[in-house]
């Protein structure tokens, strides 16, 4: 009996409980809300590879096939790169003008030597001219002073001829020192005995002379003249030819 009593007590309780939530259902109701549930990503698991080619053997059709290949591609024309080509325009257009820059010079300075030189040779035979017209009255001069005997100078009888012949004797040695500051000097070959020089030498007669040397000057006719090293009028003379 004591056990029933105990049963009954329990389920007694549960169903008063039971009664009183269902007659008031909002009384025990707690909201509940809802989480939506985090997305969990999986890591892919990551693969690492080798930086390396794998080189396989080639078999001998492989290596064939390969020769063959070889020429045709040698073959393929390659395009041609017009920065290099713009290029290698422009170095040849820098050559030329270069080779037209120095000839330019070249030209310059030749026509500066050229310019020169013919001022130096008008300003030194620019009485060329007067020079040859002269020397022939120098040698009219000379022929005078010639004439005279030397026996005639020394007699006291005759001393108005010898202060004549004095006097043309220094106008003559005036005259050729100052010819002489102007580039025009006169030249005896006869009374050196220089050896014949067709440049600067005439000869008029050759002729056997004891004593000389064969090409040896011996007389002179007339004496020669040269202007600043030019020679204006050649020496007329006599050359030993005793062969």
């Amino acid at each position: 009996m004591i056990q029933r009593s105990l049963f009954r007590q329990p389920r007694a309780i549960g169903s008063k409980l039971y009664r009183t939530s269902n007659s008031n259902p909002s009384r025990f109701y707690t909201p509940v809300t809802r989480i939506s549930p985090i997305p969990v990503h999986r890591a892919s698991p990551s693969r690492w590879y080798s930086a390396e080619t794998k080189t396989e053997p080639t078999t001998g059709a492989q290596a064939s096939q390969s020769e063959h290949a070889a020429p045709e591609a040698e073959t393929v024309p390659e395009t041609e790169d017009p920065l290099k080509k713009e290029l290698d325009t422009k170095n040849r257009e820098i050559i030329d003008l270069k080779d037209k820059y120095l000839r330019s010079v070249a030209e310059f300075r030749n026509l500066q030597d050229r310019t020169k030189r013919d001022i130096n040779a008008a300003r030194d035979f620019a009485i060329t001219r007067f020079a040859k017209d002269l020397v022939d009255s120098v040698d009219n001069l000379d022929r005078a002073l010639e004439t005279v005997p030397p026996e005639k100078l020394s007699d006291a009888e005759n001393q108005d001829l010898k202060s004549l012949y004095d006097g043309l004797k220094m106008t003559e040695r005036i005259l050729m020192q100052t010819l002489s500051k102007h580039g025009l000097e006169r030249f005896d070959p006869g009374a050196k005995g220089d050896r014949f020089d067709p440049n600067v030498h005439e000869a008029t007669f050759m002729t056997k002379v004891e004593g000389k040397e064969d090409g040896t000057v011996f007389l002179t006719q007339q004496k020669g003249f040269s202007l600043n090293g030019r020679v204006i009028r050649a020496a007329k003379v006599g050359v030993v030819k005793n062969a």
